[in-house]
């Protein structure tokens, strides 16, 4: 069976972060974004199985999406 879930990605010092939040505690990293992408869906499989061994059931995501992050800078008046 297929699962798809949303992954959100966020620079940490020289590191990448993935966590995916309807896998609570699935938490992985990179120092790519390649690599990120690569653990992210390791760590997913092994959470997965994980939660299967210990009979629980398997969260799915409705609607998993990709979103989009820009910093922006905002200058208030003192």
């Amino acid at each position: 069976m297929d699962y798809h879930y949303t992954v959100n990605y966020e620079r940490d010092g020289d590191v990448i972060v993935a966590t995916v939040p309807v896998l609570k505690g699935c938490v992985t990293y990179g120092y790519t974004m390649e690599e990120a992408e690569k653990n992210a869906k390791e760590a997913i499989s092994c959470h997965i199985e994980g939660l299967k061994a210990e009979g629980k059931e398997i969260p799915v995501e409705e609607n998993p999406h990709e979103s989009i992050q820009k910093p922006i800078q905002v200058r208030l008046a003192v």
